[in-house]
């Protein structure tokens, strides 16, 4: 069964950095669309940044011109680096792999912004 694995995650300050990385444990094909999104409690999953295999991205508008996100197309892995980090980035990061009609989500990182 493939799993995807996210790494990264932890407890940064207000206006710190955090990366993370996303990477599937066994084969997969390549994905057509690698993204991140977030939970944070009381609050629906949203999307946070996502990249097509065209180069094209998406971002939140919350998150443009402080996160980016990167993907290894060999390697078949994602990242995102977070810079500026406020509080209301805390919530769980998920990454998601698309193909088709066929979707793989990671189990979730912690990331928290604070004091």
């Amino acid at each position: 069964q493939v799993q995807l694995v996210e790494s990264g995650g932890g407890l940064a300050q207000p206006g710190g950095s955090l990366r993370l990385s996303c990477v599937a444990s066994g084969s997969i094909l390549s994905p057509n669309t690698m993204a991140w999104y977030r939970q944070a409690p009381g609050k629906q999953r949203e999307l946070v940044a996502a990249m097509h295999s065209d180069g094209s991205t998406n971002y939140a508008a919350s998150v443009k011109g402080r996160f980016t996100i990167s993907r290894d197309n060999t390697k078949k892995v994602v990242s995102l680096q977070m810079n500026s980090l406020k509080p209301g980035d805390t919530a769980v990061y998920y990454c998601n792999f698309k193909r088709g009609y066929s979707g793989l989500w990671g189990q979730g990182t912690q990331v928290t912004v604070s004091i």
